[in-house]
């Protein structure tokens, strides 16, 4: 009997616990699921925002010396000595080589000659004027004749003028036996050696002289960032050589017009290389750090709704209502897309809208908080 009390109880006890620890959550829930079915659709929602202002543009570039030069000869000869080899530093005005030019020696001996003839007719004449014109004074001779005497003067001091240009050319062609060096450099090439026959402006350069303290790359920017660049903007450059260094310069003059066929900007940035690390010549990638005037809205690009209307995004209006608001889209970053109309910064943007959302209908906005706003 007592037995069976306590197997009585033991039930009841059990089916309480059962009841109160297990049905009865369920059926709670299942009420509360039923309530919120039945009212407003929750949706969760971010804020439009706009990208970071700061930007970094990647392309690709070659160095190039500051001034970079091939050296030749103004005359005509024999190398004598060659002064100077690849890889010398050498100052402006040094000398880099010697050129032999007899055929210049003999025709500068000659016409200094040919001045001194000259210089001696010049006499004569001025003497014979002179006598002449005392004769005049005396009635002596005719006027016609001092004429003729002053007109022979005339023409033999031309010919001293004639004479002294001739000498002062040939004396600049024999100044230019010696090569020298039009401005600091390195000498990156020398294509000469004792006996070699030069002439004068058609022959092979001589030396070639680079200017390597400051180094310059021309780069193409496209159009979309035409409107961010400006004379100052720094840069950083990166060679595949040197993994761990970044080698700074900065945005020096850029052209006023875009390339027609590229629709392109060609921009000039300057890096300076006092430690000579760098070369000429090298390939490089340029990273300019830009700073967009007016940067743009992005929304990540699920949010995105494509229909015949065109692109939009479901945004929550201040009474809580849906407005599928038309959009015009910009660039495409796979995960983040760019609004350039049609979207006002901190609009409330619907998180993975779904396509049973329809205009004015009323919804319970959560938001997702500023760690899952649109960020570039």
């Amino acid at each position: 009997m007592k037995f069976r009390t306590f197997f009585i109880i033991l039930v009841l006890v059990l089916g309480a616990a059962f009841y109160f620890f297990g049905v009865r959550p369920r059926l709670q829930s299942a009420a509360a699921l039923a309530a919120v079915d039945a009212g407003k659709p929750r949706v969760d929602v971010i804020l439009a925002r706009r990208a970071d202002a700061t930007e970094d543009l990647l392309l690709p570039g070659t160095l190039q010396a500051f001034v970079d030069t091939p050296i030749r000869s103004r005359t005509n000869g024999y190398i004598a000595r060659w002064l100077v080899d690849i890889g010398d530093r050498v100052k402006a005005g040094q000398t880099l080589a010697v050129i032999e030019s007899p055929e210049i020696d003999r025709e500068l001996n000659q016409a200094r000659a040919s001045l001194e003839q000259a210089q001696a007719n010049l006499e004569l004449a001025r003497l014979t004027l002179d006598r002449w014109k005392t004769l005049g004074l005396q009635n002596a001779v005719a006027k016609q004749e001092i004429d003729q005497k002053t007109a022979d003067f005339d023409a033999r001091r031309a010919d001293v003028n004639a004479a002294k240009a001739n000498v002062e050319r040939l004396e600049q062609l024999k100044g230019f036996e010696t090569v020298a060096a039009p401005f600091d450099g390195v000498i990156s090439a020398r294509n000469v050696d004792i006996g070699t026959l030069i002439n004068a402006g058609s022959g092979p350069e001589l030396f070639h002289l680079s200017q390597g303290d400051t180094l310059r790359a021309y780069l193409e920017v496209p159009q979309r960032y035409v409107p961010d660049i400006r004379v100052g903007v720094p840069v950083d450059i990166e060679i595949a050589e040197f993994p761990r260094d970044r080698f700074p310069g900065r945005v020096v003059r850029f052209a006023g017009a875009l390339d027609a066929a590229s629709r392109t900007l060609q921009v000039e940035v300057e890096i300076p290389n006092h430690d000579g690390r760098l070369f000429a010549g090298m390939f490089c990638e340029v990273r300019l750090h830009l700073t967009a005037a007016n940067p743009p809205l992005l929304i990540p690009s699920n949010d995105a709704i494509i229909r015949s209307a065109g692109p939009q995004v479901a945004v929550v209006t201040d009474q809580n209502t849906i407005h599928l608001q038309t959009v015009k889209f910009g660039r495409d970053f796979g995960t983040k897309i760019e609004i350039l109309d049609g979207l006002s910064e901190n609009a409330r943007v619907v998180e993975n809208p779904v396509d049973t959302l329809s205009e004015g209908e009323s919804v319970e906005a959560v938001p997702v908080g500023t760690a899952n706003a649109a960020k570039r």
